[in-house]
């Protein structure tokens, strides 16, 4: 198949509209100076200019396909699922159910049962704290979280942890920035009844070993979650190989929709789970007397779903497929790798996390606060995140306040790199 994409050029003094061409997807991700701009809308000023965005960590812009997709689906395919006996609910019955099948081959889940569409990776890690968490856990029981975690995969278990009694111990890192894998073997114990760990940081861009953290934790006894959010759009997940027991990302990290996210859980875990919300969908039977709950996935899917933003996220899905998440990956590794090198030449930018993280470099520069940075490099048509990225508790073990964050998608190219030097240049030459 082929796949629109686009040729960057510069215009006398200002970087226009790139003009699309195709390249055929079996040939790979294409390498700088080729690239699918053109499938990003998004990509581009109001007045035309090349946007260099550089914040996917946080959310990923999104290709035409998904936009036409969603587009469809709130238009002329339009229905409500599950509930409707006319043709047109019954299409689009077809197509939300056709969704859950194509996230759980995305993943190579074991079924349809072990997929559970939630509204974001966030809701998907509360539902489990409230859910098994609430069912499992007692006084005396411990919960075992890293140094590195995002809020989304701590605060939820200080709530849960609270109600029930249990308590929370933290893995530390390795001096590169790393869930430090021999620490947590350490200090494992029968009483850590969940381990919840990133598989990729979103502020170092660190990669986890996903499956010696499931013979950790399950030699222990203990099952393991993992927050796969920065994973999930530039690494091939198998969870049935990965050997942890709950796996969660967000669609709009993953170029498709916000409001939609995954969780996967083992098949015999969900089905031991109570529900999360009560309402239309999720019951078997209603009486004032006594209401029985229907088996997973729709025990956990209370009232009418996000029809359009799943229905976007398969489409994201499809996108990302026919690129190739290995050309993917490999694309943005050579961007990492030509950026580290790059800030690694400016004597006054410490950067932070390991060489081979994956898709993210976060910087600090002396003397300059990360938002005086984003707000400089924003005045150039660069977009960058700085703050503490929702993970504080990382932020005082790196001894800082902010840090700021490049993040790569697969429609980044060195373009997006020079760009960025650039404006670091003005930020020094500002603040001397």
């Amino acid at each position: 198949m082929t796949i629109e994409a686009s040729v960057p050029f510069v215009s006398s003094d200002v970087e226009t509209r790139p003009e699309p061409t195709s390249f055929d997807a079996d040939g790979g991700i294409p390498l700088p100076g080729r690239n699918v701009r053109a499938d990003f809308p998004g990509l581009v000023t109001a007045d035309g200019r090349l946007w260099h965005y550089l914040d996917t960590a946080a959310t990923a812009q999104k290709p035409q396909a998904v936009i036409d997709a969603t587009v469809r689906a709130m238009g002329a395919d339009y229905a409500t699922v599950h509930r409707g006996v006319y043709a047109r609910s019954a299409d689009m019955t077809l197509a939300y159910e056709a969704a859950r099948v194509r996230v759980a081959r995305f993943i190579n889940a074991g079924g349809t049962d072990e997929i559970v569409f939630v509204r974001g990776a966030t809701e998907g890690i509360n539902l489990i704290a409230q859910s098994w968490g609430g069912a499992n856990l007692k006084p005396g029981d411990r919960i075992l979280l890293s140094q590195l975690e995002h809020h989304s995969n701590i605060v939820p278990w200080q709530l849960i942890a609270e109600r029930t009694g249990a308590a929370i111990d933290v893995v530390p890192l390795t001096e590169d920035g790393r869930i430090d894998l021999d620490a947590m073997a350490a200090m494992i114990t029968p009483a850590h009844k969940l381990v919840a760990l990133a598989h990729v940081s979103n502020v170092l861009g660190s990669v986890l070993d996903v499956q010696h953290a499931a013979h950790i934790a399950h030699d222990a006894g203990a099952l393991l979650l993992v927050d796969g959010c920065q994973a999930a759009p530039r690494m091939k997940i198998d969870v049935a190989a990965l050997g942890c027991d709950f796996y969660l990302f967000s669609g709009h990290k993953l170029y498709g929709p916000t409001g939609i996210g995954v969780l996967w859980a083992r098949a015999a875990i969900l089905a031991n789970m109570p529900p999360y919300h009560g309402g239309g969908a999720m019951i078997d039977k209603v009486t004032f007397r006594r209401t029985t709950y229907a088996p997973p996935p729709a025990r956990f899917e209370a009232g009418t779903p996000a029809i359009v933003e799943t229905i976007g996220l398969a489409a994201a899905l499809d996108y990302v497929d026919a690129i190739g998440l290995d050309r993917i990956a490999a694309h943005e590794d050579a961007l990492v790798r030509r950026t580290r090198d790059a800030l690694r030449g400016i004597n006054s930018i410490r950067l932070l996390g390991p060489e081979d993280s994956a898709g993210i470099v976060s910087f600090e520069m002396a003397g300059v606060h990360p938002h005086d940075i984003g707000t400089i490099l924003d005045e150039s048509d660069v977009a960058i995140r700085a703050g503490h990225h929702c993970a504080q508790p990382l932020m005082t073990q790196l001894g800082v306040d902010a840090t700021a964050r490049v993040s790569f998608g697969l429609y980044n190219d060195e373009s997006d790199i020079e760009a960025l030097l650039k404006g670091l240049d003005r930020v020094r030459a500002l603040f001397g």
